[in-house]
């Protein structure tokens, strides 16, 4: 495989970042995962924290160097996800359960799968269109289904952020399969939390991510953003790969070739790099640490 990625979080006005990203490969298989974290002090970054390194510790046993049916690996991995977020919550008896949503896809021989819970979206975009987009489970989308809004009144509406679908809720999510689509050359996939992609256009990302690399785009589209977002904007994070004919010696990029058989590359962020978190006067240092077992314990308990 072949490939340029690039990733990227921000707290935007928000007194902490509960939005949390992860990208992890093996020779054969990479593995994009953004979750949304929503909850009290410490709750929703524990929710969307468990969900990035769960789902990056199973990819991590199972890419053995690529995963057998990708799209039963990220459904069953969202499952135990909420599975560890709802024990977490019940362990701690907890009135508001943290939650999160999550997006999530592979890449491998070429071809790329997805799911998602909630309304961090995947953009799959090729010649300046966008090919893919997954589908919000929002109110306000389900409006726009019935016929009650379009899409542009969709994009301005102000409950367009409000979800029935999430890991962690009382109910278990509707952990909604994406397609199997082929990739092509200069194809760029795009993995967001709704604070970028609710302070852009679709014809922003398209412009974007067609004209520029991922490693100038996606800063550049934070940028605008958070400067849109002002003093009510939300999180910011995001995912994304400019995918590469690996044939093509001219065009630089990560190549995952000489990787040897079992070996597998992480990135994520964490609890104990946020630097919010660390300077909080409401959250002391005994707190984040009680998280990091905590998060621990759980994804020892639900790898296996």
């Amino acid at each position: 495989m072949k490939f340029t990625i690039f990733q990227e979080t921000r707290q935007g006005a928000r007194q902490y970042n509960q939005d949390r990203m992860c990208y992890s490969y093996s020779r054969d298989s990479l593995l994009l995962v953004v979750a949304d974290g929503m909850g009290g002090h410490l709750h929703g970054e524990v929710a969307a924290q468990i969900t990035v390194e769960l789902m990056a510790d199973l990819f991590q046993k199972k890419a053995r160097p690529t995963i057998q049916n990708p799209h039963q690996f990220i459904a069953d991995g969202f499952m135990k996800c909420h599975d560890a977020i709802f024990n977490y919550a019940a362990n701690h008896s907890l009135l508001e359960t943290p939650r999160t949503t999550v997006v999530a896809a592979i890449v491998q021989d070429g071809v790329l799968y997805w799911a998602h819970v909630g309304d961090s979206r995947l953009y799959l975009v090729r010649e300046g269109k966008v090919m893919a987009r997954t589908r919000d489970h929002s109110k306000v989308q389900q409006m726009v289904e019935l016929g009650r809004l379009t899409p542009e009144e969709a994009e301005r509406h102000p409950e367009k952020n409000k979800i029935y679908n999430c890991l962690g809720s009382m109910f278990p999510p509707e952990v909604e399969i994406g397609g199997k689509v082929p990739l092509s050359d200069g194809d760029t996939v795009l993995l967001c939390t709704d604070g970028l992609w609710g302070g852009v256009t679709q014809g922003e990302l398209e412009q974007m991510l067609t004209g520029y690399p991922v490693l100038y785009a996606l800063p550049q589209l934070l940028d605008r953003a958070e400067t849109r977002g002002g003093i009510h904007g939300d999180n910011l994070t995001g995912v994304a790969i400019n995918w590469h004919d690996e044939d093509d010696p001219s065009i630089s990029g990560l190549s995952t070739k000489k990787l040897s058989d079992g070996e597998v590359t992480t990135r994520l962020n964490t609890l104990a790099s946020d630097k919010a978190l660390k300077e909080s006067k409401e959250i002391t240092e005994a707190d984040i640490e009680a998280a990091i077992q905590e998060i621990q314990n759980a994804i020892s308990k639900y790898s296996k």
